[in-house]
């Protein structure tokens, strides 16, 4: 017992113990799973919908210095092609080359690149993805056409071929 500093009666101090960490323990595990999902979730969960596309013309510019960034490019533009199916009549994707990635494409560099070339040579059979490079970045790094696979159109210049397909109604993606 002490002394209250207002009046000279003696106060008690609450004989209450503090809850302890085993009742809040087993506080939230009464709690209904809701509100546990709801803390871990307070926004919510994100919904999923089915959602038609009509076909689509797309142009993606490719300027990137590593062989994983070229495979997600073409990885993505193949999702693409197969998400409108594949319909050459309907949908096409132009992959447009301009930067460090050139060197992939040379003939010379095929040992090195065997793997990622495959790659991109499968995926323009469908006749819906096309693999266009600038002619002036490829002699920059020193390549001529016929230094290029087969597989690969050479355009006099990519910013100038960008412009051209986008006036065509090609949708632009980086």
């Amino acid at each position: 017992m002490r002394l209250s500093p207002f009046n000279s009666e003696p106060t008690r101090r609450h004989s209450r113990a503090r809850p302890s960490f085993l009742a809040w323990l087993l506080f939230a595990l009464a709690l209904p799973s809701g509100l546990t999902a709801a803390a871990e979730a307070p926004w919510g969960r994100a919904q999923a919908v089915a959602q038609a596309y009509a076909k689509q013309k797309v142009v993606y510019d490719v300027n990137v210095n590593s062989e994983a960034a070229v495979r997600s490019a073409i990885s993505r533009a193949v999702l693409l092609a197969d998400l409108n199916g594949s319909d050459p009549f309907d949908s096409k994707i132009v992959i447009m080359l301009h930067g460090n990635e050139i060197p992939f494409f040379a003939i010379k560099n095929h040992a090195k690149y065997r793997e990622l070339m495959q790659r991109a040579q499968g995926a323009s059979l469908t006749d819906v993805i096309e693999f266009r490079m600038c002619r002036m970045a490829a002699e920059m790094h020193g390549f001529q056409p016929e230094d290029i696979h087969g597989f690969v159109t050479l355009v006099p210049m990519a910013d100038a071929e960008i412009v051209r397909l986008q006036q065509e109604g090609y949708a632009y993606m980086r």
